[in-house]
């Protein structure tokens, strides 16, 4: 029998928990109060297996600050580290409240970095510039809004409210660290709550301008996000855009996947609906 070597390091991924305690919406698929007990289920998988760390792509609620209690009492039973980013939903909170979201999220900061043996994750905020996120007297709300029916006018499928967009800082910030990890001869994978390959009606609004950036950084290997319920998949010369499927769909079918790292490849095991597959590196 052919022994298989272990990986380099694994790490869980989880998407859309997008708890609230409200009724389902079975003609959209959702049902809101099932997350907890499936993100129990998951975790409970991922502390049985040796994970350098564990992320979930956004959108731990669907709405009201107090949902946050109840979905992140879940992850005080994760004995991995617990790395978590905002989607569109998480700032379905009170006005005041918009500011203390990354703060509840534990964030460093809302964009930020790290490394894991030779592999360099960058974790994005794509909720930075749009029409929720923001405070209200925000210049970047502004700044959506423009973007939006820029979009909007030329019929583009991502003109929608509930996406969003990278401001011109951190996108600044997003080329100088990828240019950082390639004087490392860093591998990189990027964590944002939303897809920007295959076109879609759930992509970042500035797309067209971070698949260029993405395009010229051959140490970019893999996109991994949520957003998209029902999951997705492209690839771009050898470069990887890996949707997660929302752990909020379905009554009671689970959703989640663990990652593991190898120099050559990222061998996803997909578990529930999320499906297994394998990432030439």
């Amino acid at each position: 029998m052919t022994h298989l070597a272990a990986p380099l390091f694994s790490f869980g991924i989880i998407a859309d928990p997008q708890y609230a305690d409200i009724e389902p919406k079975p003609d959209m698929g959702r049902y809101y109060a099932s997350s907890p007990r499936k993100l129990d289920a998951a975790i409970e998988t991922m502390n049985g297996e040796d994970l350098a760390f564990v992320v979930t792509l956004g959108d731990l609620v669907d709405r009201d600050w107090n949902s946050y209690d109840v979905i992140l009492a879940c992850y005080d039973k994760l004995r991995h580290r617990s790395v978590l980013l905002p989607g569109n939903h998480d700032f379905a909170v009170d006005a005041e409240k918009l500011p203390d979201v990354y703060q509840r999220l534990g964030m460093p900061s809302p964009w930020h970095d790290f490394a894991e043996q030779g592999m360099r994750f960058i974790v994005l905020d794509g909720s930075d510039v749009s029409l929720f996120a923001p405070e209200r007297h925000d210049p970047k709300r502004e700044i959506a809004a423009t973007r939006l029916e820029t979009l909007q006018a030329v019929g583009a499928i991502n003109a929608q409210t509930w996406n969003g967009s990278l401001s011109d800082e951190q996108f600044g910030w997003l080329e100088n660290t990828l240019e950082d990890a390639a004087r490392l001869n860093q591998k990189v994978v990027i964590f944002c709550h939303y897809p920007v390959f295959p076109d879609n009606a759930h992509n970042l609004w500035d797309t067209p301008r971070i698949l260029s950036l993405l395009a010229d950084h051959d140490c970019f290997v893999a996109w991994f996000c949520g957003h998209n319920h029902i999951g997705n998949y492209g690839e771009i010369d050898g470069k990887h855009f890996l949707n997660f499927k929302g752990m909020v769909d379905t009554p009671d079918e689970n959703t989640f996947a663990i990652a593991d790292v190898y120099a050559d490849r990222i061998e996803v095991r997909g578990f529930g609906r999320e499906d297994s597959r394998t990432l030439a590196l």
